[in-house]
């Protein structure tokens, strides 16, 4: 269950009109914390943010589906969450969740790890698609500064 002032950001962002990738941002950055202070680990980068990703999904966010070329498996359990918002987890299975990730480790959430995960993302990205997330963000803060 994620934290009700990450869930008061993230409506706070829906309310605001941003992308529902800021929304799901704030469940990101709330897992990338739990496992910095070590409340449980990750065994990649890329698993604690497809478990922040699914804690949005289940709290409502309407993040998009995963790439066509992405696991069917990694599919399937984002189209389970999404449909599961606003229901809660067994007892028994959040628990065994839990015990899983308190045996893996803490570097995924190191600077460098988190660092290696973003630049790796971006260099998948065309530079039409970066060239047009600049454009947006630039036009949001236009509309922040007017106002």
């Amino acid at each position: 269950m994620p934290e009700k002032a990450t869930l008061e950001r993230a409506r706070r962002d829906k309310r605001q009109g941003k992308a529902p990738s800021t929304q799901a941002g704030e469940f990101v950055r709330e897992e990338i914390h739990h496992v910095r202070e070590g409340k449980h680990g990750a065994r990649s980068t890329k698993q604690a943010i497809a478990i922040g990703l699914s804690k949005a999904r289940r709290a409502g966010v309407d993040v998009g589906q995963p790439p066509a070329n992405a696991k069917s498996g990694t599919k399937r359990s984002a189209e389970s969450a999404s449909h599961r918002a606003g229901k809660s987890t067994s007892t028994r299975r959040s628990r065994a969740t839990r015990s899983a990730l308190k045996r893996e480790g803490h570097r995924a959430a190191s600077h460098s790890a988190l660092s290696r995960q973003a630049k790796g993302a971006a260099r998948k990205r065309s530079a039409s698609s970066q060239s047009a997330a600049a454009r947006k963000a630039a036009r949001t803060r236009r509309r922040r500064a007017e106002a």
